[in-house]
């Protein structure tokens, strides 16, 4: 029944292709006509031999020199060789050609999909997982509408068109040729369950497979760093093994097939030589209609075998679009708002009485309330764990809330459309992610249109300008897969870059100096003084000297807010964040 779905569904998704998909069956089609033709002239080649001016050809059409047939007949088979010739091009290419653009059309539409799942979905998946659908189930289904459906429709047009001969020849050795046609397509059947489970682990395992290469690869740094090579190789190879051994299981099942066929067109072939020479010899049936029949019994049954390898095809495709509609089935928990913000939002921030966890766990954040007015830059500080990048997360609407709500000039993030709420906010993470790509791609990656001198004013604004012009192409500079071309430092400073070009009405940064030298820091530090002038900021840091002068600081403490008010305030008040402060400097107020 899974399979009935799948194969309804992938009808569904080729619905503005169903002239291709008819077009492609014509092509087949003909060209299988013209595949079977050929056996029909021999015998008819084989009939004028035999039987001179008596003949078919000499009798219908009153063609009676033995010569003159011959050369029609020659003609006529160089004629059906270059249709079949053609036809098979033409299916070739038109099958083909189809199965590239819906593959493509599948995966840009499940990519897409995807990006549009809230960012918790993706928390309990791994990105290897995501790939294996995304890339290699999709080339399963790809191979298959490459030749496993031509394949499918070759065979039934075989079965009809030779079936018909021989009905049209002898009942007789019709019934001896198709008693085993039934067995195959039984045979078929039963395999095709067999295999289906079978498949299904092995989609499994490949995905296993992908997402333990994927994290490997890109945690190579760390594996190298705790010599861990030879770990790691092993967990491979037990992963790969155990996707070999899913394979080796499928396979000699779909292997025992074609031997299995074999079998069957044997036991159809001897009764079709048997019988069909018996029928001869008692001049119940003509020479070349004889030959004609013993060449046609091995093209009825032996393209049966080729049953194993498109079975094979569609049990490895059935597998991967039960997976791809699984994928496309999951649909967002978090609706979607229908409000859109001025293009210019204020940036008046509020969090009212928030409580959050993630998924079934315990409640991180308890009854928080903050107000962060247009234009004011305000930090949260507080120890690891306390909840202070959640509520950034919560700003920018990746999960939302269990009670309590947060507000962007007055509206609650849940109504406002995502993108439109996003594109206010200029987001500094600690852990930078850059593209593989230049660094002038990298800092435009918000604002793709900005120009050169917008691009290199955000850069000296973020400090970066200096060390671009140090680097070997300057602003063509490649900077390497997640950046790894660039200083730590450097890499921020190209992230802050980015947020500046986007011109935010909020500018958010997540412990962006947590991990930066003091020169670096130093230099963010001038840049913030200048793009956090008549902006919103929210700043998270555990240095508490680069909030030293924000308007307002938040503490957090076990998921709740201990206290509140500028650094001269809470030194003053002699808490949590006095005492975090004299750790980090050594001064007592």
């Amino acid at each position: 029944m899974k399979q009935e779905s799948g194969l309804r569904r992938l009808w569904s998704v080729a619905r503005n292709h169903r002239p291709k998909v008819i077009l492609a069956t014509t092509y087949t089609t003909l060209g299988k006509v013209m595949d079977v033709a050929p056996e029909i002239l021999i015998g008819v080649v084989i009939d004028v031999i035999v039987r001179g001016q008596e003949s078919f050809l000499a009798t219908a059409f009153g063609i009676k020199d033995q010569w003159q047939q011959l050369v029609v007949l020659t003609i006529l088979n160089a004629v059906v060789w270059i249709l079949e010739s053609l036809f098979g091009y033409l299916s070739d290419v038109t099958w083909r050609n189809l199965s590239q653009t819906i593959q493509h059309e599948i995966r840009t539409s499940l990519y897409q999909h995807v990006q549009g799942l809230e960012v918790a979905w993706f928390e309990d998946r791994t990105s290897g997982g995501l790939i294996a659908i995304l890339n290699d189930d999709i080339n399963q289904l790809e191979r298959f509408l490459d030749s496993g459906a031509a394949s499918i429709i070759t065979v039934f047009w075989n079965i009809v068109l030779v079936g018909a001969l021989f009905a049209f020849s002898s009942w007789l050795l019709t019934l001896f040729a198709f008693i085993p046609i039934p067995l195959i397509i039984l045979g078929s059947i039963r395999y095709q369950q067999l295999l289906e489970s079978r498949y299904a682990r092995v989609r499994e395992t490949v995905s296993e497979l992908s997402a333990t290469l994927s994290a490997n690869l890109g945690g190579i740094t760390t594996i190298k760093a705790f010599t861990a090579e030879t770990r790691e190789a092993q967990r491979l190879d037990q992963v790969s093994g155990d996707y070999r051994d899913a394979n080796l299981d499928a396979i000699r099942f779909s292997a025992a097939f074609v031997p299995l066929i074999r079998m069957f067109v044997l036991a159809g072939f001897t009764c079709t030589l048997v019988v069909g020479g018996w029928l001869v010899l008692n001049k119940r049936l003509e020479v070349g209609l004889y030959s004609v029949l013993v060449f046609m019994t091995q093209r009825l049954l032996w393209p049966l075998t080729s049953l194993g390898q498109t079975l094979d095809l569609y049990q490895r495709a059935m597998a991967s679009t039960n997976r791809i509609f699984h994928l496309m089935d999951v649909r967002p928990t978090m609706p979607e708002g229908s409000l859109s913000l001025p293009h210019k939002a204020k940036g008046d921030v509020r969090f009212e009485n928030l409580t959050f966890g993630y998924g079934e766990g315990n409640d991180i954040l308890r009854g928080i309330t903050m107000e962060i007015p247009a234009g004011e830059t305000h930090a949260i500080v507080g120890s690891t764990g306390s909840g202070k990048s959640t509520l950034i997360r919560l700003l920018l609407r990746f999960h939302d809330p269990r009670s309590g709500r947060v507000t962007l000039d007055g509206f609650d993030v849940k109504e406002l459309d995502s993108s439109g709420l996003r594109s206010q906010i200029g987001y500094v993470s600690q852990d930078v992610f850059l593209f593989h790509g230049t660094v002038r791609e990298n800092i435009a990656y918000g604002a793709p249109e900005a120009t050169q001198e917008e691009i290199e004013e955000a850069a000296k604004r973020a400090e970066a300008h200096e060390f671009i012009l140090q680097l070997p192409d300057r602003y063509d500079t490649v900077v390497g897969e997640r950046g790894q071309k660039l200083s730590g430092g450097q890499r921020q400073r190209l992230s802050l870059a980015r947020a500046i070009l986007r011109d935010p009405a909020i500018l958010v940064l997540d412990e962006a100096t947590s991990a930066v030298d003091n020169e670096t820091e130093a230099a963010i530090q001038r840049s913030l003084a200048t793009v956090t002038l008549n902006r919103t900021s929210l700043v998270i840091a555990h240095r508490l000297s680069t909030v030293r002068d924000s308007h307002k600081i938040w503490v957090l403490e076990g998921g709740q807010i201990s206290e509140s008010g500028t650094h001269d305030e809470l030194i003053v008040a002699g808490g949590l964040y006095a005492a975090l402060w004299r750790v980090q400097t050594g001064e007592k107020g």
